[in-house]
């Protein structure tokens, strides 16, 4: 007997078809690296450069792999990690290591050492730049724990901004068909993202975070927003530069959100991009909905809503990616983190830095879009 099924039944079969597919362009040919890249390797400390990074996680530790599992964790696991940069590295390149490291060619984890959650602290703490000023990076969708780590190294070596950055790393299930278990999982933690931001800030020493997300990330960090502002926490707010790379927020989610949360000291920057297929591919799981890093800087609505809210909103599409998709071009842009810190200084935002911007990508290496320079040109 024939199984019959209706239209809207072929129409979502199709869809999730196309959506598997395109994902799977970035993924399916690419080699992922297990849990055994985060084991430490003893390198000569001559032969590349060697950074610090610090990682809270409410992943569940997986001591067989001696990595972090895809579960949620009643508790929050902190550690400090040494990774050596290769001399060869290129930006925004990810450089694995394989079976056999080779420092010369590969990023390696030198050293790896458990902290409590007073000695995390501590150590964020006395690692502040010389501006007080620290940064916390919370990665996307289809992230494992140590693909995280490793971009987190490529972003803190490119951008090189000095002080000891801290990775957030959430249960992502690290996997393309785990769209919808992420989601969940993003709002599983957005409570344990907002007492980290809330212990950090608390630290005497700490004058500015740098908060960045990526992807889904950033909706995790607008819900843990969210949070401080209705605990009415605008003592942790007014220390933080949020930075959204490609957020994966739908658009009136993300204005109810602005809506409680309300204008920065620092502006939000947004940096989005009109032809990301992945942002694309999301909006068809959530029916068609607008993306906000899907945004068109060119219309009147965008432009004019960004003024309101006092989000800048920078157009990255001119700047090239790596995964296929244009959903990673923010991995580029890492070498312009100096500038990020130097030119938002401890001023609020005037009403000539929010707005909608579209960014020149030949003028990458020598302006920031964070200053609004020359290379910054507000659209037509």
């Amino acid at each position: 007997m024939p199984i019959c099924r209706s239209l809207p039944e072929l129409v979502s079969a199709a869809r999730m078809l196309i959506i598997l597919t395109t994902l799977s362009l970035s993924a399916g040919c690419v080699s992922r690296p297990s849990p055994v890249v985060l084991q430490p390797v003893a390198v000569n400390p001559s032969i590349g450069r060697e950074i610090v990074l610090l990682s809270a996680t409410n992943r569940q530790p997986d001591p067989a792999a001696n990595g972090y599992d895809t579960v949620r964790s009643a508790a929050v696991s902190y550690q400090r990690y040494t990774v050596s940069i290769p001399p060869t590295h290129k930006s925004p390149e990810i450089e694995y290591p394989g079976s056999l490291p080779d420092p010369k060619h590969d990023m390696v984890v030198t050293d790896r050492s458990n902290l409590s959650k007073q000695d995390f602290l501590a150590s964020a703490a006395a690692n502040v730049d010389k501006m007080g000023t620290t940064a916390i990076f919370v990665h996307g969708y289809n992230y494992s724990f140590q693909e995280a780590l490793f971009r987190f190294a490529q972003i803190t070596a490119d951008a090189n901004t000095g002080g000891t950055p801290v990775l957030f790393s959430w249960p992502s299930e690290g996997a393309v068909t785990g769209y919808v278990a992420d989601r969940d999982a993003v709002l599983a933690s957005r409570d344990d993202l907002r007492d980290l931001l809330l212990s950090v800030a608390s630290q005497p020493r700490m004058k500015r975070i740098v908060l960045f997300g990526h992807s889904m990330g950033s909706f995790l960090i607008m819900e843990a927003l969210r949070e401080l502002k209705l605990a009415g926490r605008d003592d942790v707010l007014g220390k933080l530069m949020v930075v959204l790379a490609a957020p994966d927020i739908d658009a009136d989610v993300f204005q109810t959100q602005l809506d409680v949360i309300g204008k920065l000291k620092n502006p939000i920057v947004l940096f989005v991009s009109k032809d990301d297929r992945a942002l694309a591919v999301s909006s068809f799981i959530g029916g068609e909905r607008q993306r906000i890093g899907r945004l068109d800087v060119n219309d009147p609505a965008i432009q004019a809503a960004a003024r309101k809210y006092g989000v800048r909103i920078i157009d990255i599409t001119s700047v090239k990616g790596v995964d296929g998709l244009g959903h990673d071009r923010y991995a580029s842009l890492a070498k312009l983190g100096p500038q990020l810190v130097s030119s938002q200084g401890q001023r609020g935002a005037s009403a000539s830095e929010v707005g909608a911007f579209v960014f020149d990508a030949a003028g990458a290496a020598l302006a920031s879009p964070f200053r609004l320079a020359s290379k910054i040109v507000a659209p037509r």
